[in-house]
């Protein structure tokens, strides 16, 4: 039992301090430009791309195969579409306010970041099972990449007019799935590759269809200057830096 609880300690600390940092940030951004606030929006956005595709899916690819990964993002992209018409049908334009697709996006990036933290803490606890090193080595490079997922949840939930400090917390709350997924990885000891396979291309679904079908969209309605392309190319390198230095 001790062991348990100190593999779903590392597990929480993981997900909590990564997604919280990037939650963090935004509880210090005061309103700025349009100009500005489509920048960190598409460079938001490239950061995530950037993680998806050359770090999450890659290793479901590996752990699955092609069939399980493209299964994955598929019934991740079809999840959230159903949650969209969910969430639209049940909170009217008023309850939303005014920036009703930045919020939308960034509770709905919320909820992709949070179904994808599970199967990573999997991860975290399943290494843990074969040495502390890998265990340690996975906790660590998961809080890293997760900082650009909670600044891509906040930022668009900043701008839509949530107050910072619900941001922060909403966040912070979207990390708890990890420390849940590295006790079940401590717990069960040894996963099915293809089933972690799916849940991590999921994920990736999931959040490739909220970068593409809602954040990128709405930054270039906030500005249509070349400035948030720029952004977005910036955050796809810096993806692109993070995940090679994780690995």
């Amino acid at each position: 039992m001790e062991y348990l609880i100190r593999v779903s300690v590392i597990g929480f600390l993981s997900g909590l301090i990564g997604t919280g940092s990037g939650g963090l940030a935004a509880f210090f951004m005061d309103k700025k430009g349009n100009r500005f606030m489509s920048f960190v929006l598409e460079f938001s956005a490239g950061l995530m791309m950037a993680v998806v595709c050359f770090d999450l899916l890659p290793e479901a690819f590996e752990l699955g195969g092609l069939k399980f990964g493209v299964l994955g993002i598929i019934l991740g992209a079809t999840v959230i579409i159903y949650l969209e018409d969910v969430f639209n049908r049940f909170h009217s334009q008023k309850a939303l306010g005014s920036c009703t697709g930045l919020l939308r996006a960034g509770i709905l990036m919320g909820m992709g970041i949070a179904l994808h933290n599970l199967p990573e803490g999997i991860a975290i606890g399943s290494g843990f099972g074969a040495s502390i090193r890998l265990g340690l080595g996975l906790a660590f490079a998961i809080a890293v990449h997760d900082i650009p997922e909670g600044l891509a949840m906040a930022l668009p939930m900043k701008a839509g007019g949530m107050k910072s400090w619900r941001v922060l917390v909403y966040t912070i709350l979207a990390g708890i799935p990890t420390g849940v997924g590295a006790f079940i990885g401590a717990l069960l000891g040894e996963i099915s590759d293809s089933i972690i396979s799916l849940c991590l291309g999921f994920a990736g679904g999931a959040m490739l269809y909220i970068v593409c079908g809602d954040i990128i969209p709405e930054s270039k309605t906030i500005y249509k200057g070349r400035i948030s392309t720029i952004g977005n190319i910036l955050g796809i390198i810096l993806g692109i830096i993070i995940s090679i230095r994780t690995h």
